[in-house]
């Protein structure tokens, strides 16, 4: 008999009477029970966490910033309100949330303490703060949900987090904006630091080239009063030989005026040209005496100009506000030296000019002199013939002399005294000028420091950012929360329960492989009885159950589709692949059912339960034991889940082919094994004949 009959004969036993038809019923919705049960059950539970009651308690008192006030707690309530994938939040207070999450009336409790607000706005001032959000869970009450809550938590806190951080660095965009200003300001008084200290470097060029011309001019005064000094000393020494001559004349006269009257007679001649030179040197005398009060006041007004320059450069280097490096003192007293000294000049021009008696006087006495030896020079011939005349003149000419060499000592006194102020004032003079000139030299590096100064605040200016409102709102903003996560999921699962689609199907065909041979006999006893081959034998005990397995796909797709909503990729794929998991799963069990009798009914459950705890059904297979890494490549159902997800939610076909592969190869060998044991159980024991336990 062929193994289609012997299948088919198998199969219509299940529609003789009531019982068996309802057998065959419970056999093919059986993998309902585990598929389309559980999935419907873990279908989206996270689109109906707004079912979960979760208790919030809002202590926060909120705070107040720059007059603004902060409500950060009330914030959060709001966004969480305004969430439909949050929970159910039920406001209460601390005491009722707390007994709520011990009772199990509230799964987990969120508090916003009193603080919150008050340590969110302390991010923009000089002491930040960090605020809390305090959760209380309760794993007795659900693990999961706790799990659930932490991912929910973590986007209030980083919102919240974003919120504080926004204030802190608008905070920090308005002061730069605060010091562009500043810098802007600091920028522009350097501009015009630099251009008045240009000015005062060009007003201490003028006073250089001032004092350079002071200083020629000063210069050619101390020649001038050089030259009158060696005038004065010439007149005085020229003076005094004349009152030198003079008296001797005189005393000879007087001596010998009785004794000598004959000299005069004879020498006559010779008393003449002597008078006559005395008149000729008196006249150049009294010629010059009229160019000394000019010089003199040349002296003086040179003289003032140095000690008004002297001064105005002490104010400007040491007034109210003394510059760095410079010498007040030694300035100081060049100043006064040179005020000393045109006083000196101004009293000396003073007195010639005010006090001119003493040049009046001089000058009458040269005139007197001149005349008197211009009279004895007229009158020498006749000076034997008026010796009484004579005599009384020339004591007349010597009493002139004696006055005019007094009165040329004190033109030498003073011409000295006129030539060492000058030369003071020169010296005084030549400080001025190397003062001013290393002022000048300080000036202009000033000036270009200042102008360095001046660019490089105006270069920091244009590098330091000014933010509108607006630029600060964006710029906070990103700052705030400067990573973003862009998720792209590819062939993303539509719902929870699509994602454990690849799961859960394989376990319910497995059941219902399972039963079937519970209700079915894994070798037919015709076939073994008639000696049929084993492999006709093997072929039909598993044929039935892999005709009832494709009416299990059947059922439980249509019903996975149409009811509960689970959207195929490629669905045409799933079928067929998944016609050719339940004959896979009905061969194995078929083989553990002939090779070890009742005891393979206990296998068939116990490799259902490795098969579930290592194809990373649920968490990938690499986060468990290494146990269950190890028999995870040599398990059918791993390469049943990983194919199924690849034509549910879509992806490249390699797994599926791979796991058909796989699947094949386990349908041939378990047919095969099915086939040897077959063969096997042709020869009859005792041990079948009486089973030590019989299920």
């Amino acid at each position: 008999m062929r193994s289609p009959r012997l299948a088919a004969i198998e199969l219509r036993k299940f529609g003789r009477g009531r019982l068996p038809r309802a057998a065959m019923a419970a056999l093919l919705l059986l993998p309902l029970l585990y598929g389309a049960l559980y999935l419907w059950s873990f279908w989206d539970p996270y689109g109906r966490l707004n079912k979960i009651p979760v208790a919030l308690v809002n202590a926060d008192q909120g705070a107040t910033v720059g007059g603004k006030k902060i409500t950060a707690g009330d914030d959060i309530v709001a966004k969480m309100r305004g969430n439909e994938s949050g929970f159910d939040w039920q406001e209460t207070d601390a005491a009722h949330a707390a007994k709520g999450v011990e009772n199990g009336r509230y799964y987990l409790s969120l508090t916003i303490p009193a603080d919150f607000s008050r340590r969110i706005a302390s991010s923009a001032g000089n002491d930040p703060q960090t605020g809390a959000l305090q959760v209380r869970t309760n794993d007795a009450n659900n693990y999961i949900v706790g799990t659930i809550s932490r991912s929910v938590f973590a986007q209030i806190r980083s919102a919240a987090s974003a919120n504080a951080s926004k204030g802190f660095y608008d905070k920090i965009f308005v002061s730069f904006a605060d010091i562009h200003d500043k810098t802007q300001h600091a920028a522009q008084g350097a501009g015009d630091l630099h251009g008045g200290i240009d000015k005062a470097q060009q007003a201490t060029g003028k006073l250089a080239d001032g004092l350079n011309t002071a200083k020629d001019a000063s210069d050619r005064i101390g020649d001038g009063l050089g030259s009158l000094q060696s005038g004065s000393r010439d007149l005085a020494s020229g003076a005094h030989t004349l009152a030198d001559g003079t008296q001797q004349l005189a005393d000879k006269v007087n001596g010998l005026t009785d004794n000598y009257g004959a000299f005069l007679k004879s020498n006559s001649k010779q008393i003449g040209l002597t008078a006559q030179l005395i008149a000729d040197v008196t006249q150049q005398i009294r010629d010059n005496l009229g160019d000394l009060p000019q010089k003199s006041s040349s002296i003086a007004t040179a003289a003032q100009t140095a000690a008004d320059l002297s001064r105005k450069y002490y104010d400007a280097r040491c007034g109210s506000a003394p510059q760095p490096g410079a010498d007040c003192a030694t300035l100081k007293d060049i100043a006064d030296i040179n005020a000393q000294q045109a006083s000196d000049a101004k009293s000396l021009d003073a007195s010639l000019k005010t006090d001119s008696s003493a040049l009046d006087k001089l000058d009458g006495n040269l005139k007197t002199l001149q005349q008197l030896a211009q009279q004895i020079a007229d009158n020498a011939p006749n000076l034997s013939s008026d010796l009484d005349t004579a005599v009384a003149k020339i004591n007349a000419l010597n009493k002139g002399a004696h006055d005019v060499a007094n009165g040329a000592d004190g033109v030498r006194e003073g011409a000295g005294t006129a030539k060492s102020a000058v030369d003071t004032l020169d010296s005084g003079i030549g400080d001025l000028q190397a003062g001013a000139q290393s002022l000048n030299g300080g000036m202009y590096k000033l000036s270009d420091g200042s102008n360095t100064l001046a660019t490089g605040l105006k270069d920091g200016v244009r590098q330091i950012p000014d933010y509108d409102a607006k630029d600060r709102d964006a710029r906070s903003g990103v700052m705030s929360d400067p990573v973003q996560l862009l998720s792209q999921a590819t062939h993303k699962a539509s719902t929870y329960g699509t994602g454990f689609a690849p799961y859960f199907i394989p376990l319910s065909l497995w059941v219902g492989a399972m039963v079937a041979y519970m209700l079915m006999q894994p070798l037919s006893k015709r076939a073994l009885a008639a000696g049929a081959p084993g492999w006709r034998i093997a072929f039909a005990g598993w044929l039935p159950a892999a005709v009832v397995g494709v009416l299990q796909v059947a059922a439980l797709l249509a019903v996975l589709h149409w009811a509960i909503g689970l959207q195929m990729v490629r669905a045409a794929g799933t079928i067929g692949f998944l016609v050719l998991v339940s004959a896979c799963f009905a061969a194995i069990v078929q083989w553990l059912n002939a090779r070890f009798g009742p005891a393979g009914r206990v296998l068939v459950l116990a490799l259902l339960m490795l098969q579930l705890t290592s194809a990373g059904g649920t968490y990938p297979v690499q986060t468990s034991p290494a146990f269950f890494n190890a028999i995870h490549p040599f398990l059918p159902m791993s390469y049943v889940v990983d194919g199924l997800r690849h034509l549910i939610t879509g992806g490249e076909l390699w797994p599926v082919w791979r796991a058909c592969l796989v699947l094949l190869a386990f349908t041939a060998g378990s047919l095969t094994l099915t086939a040897w044991s077959a063969h096997r159980k042709q020869v009859w024991t005792v041990d079948r004949l009486h089973p030590e336990i019989s299920l």
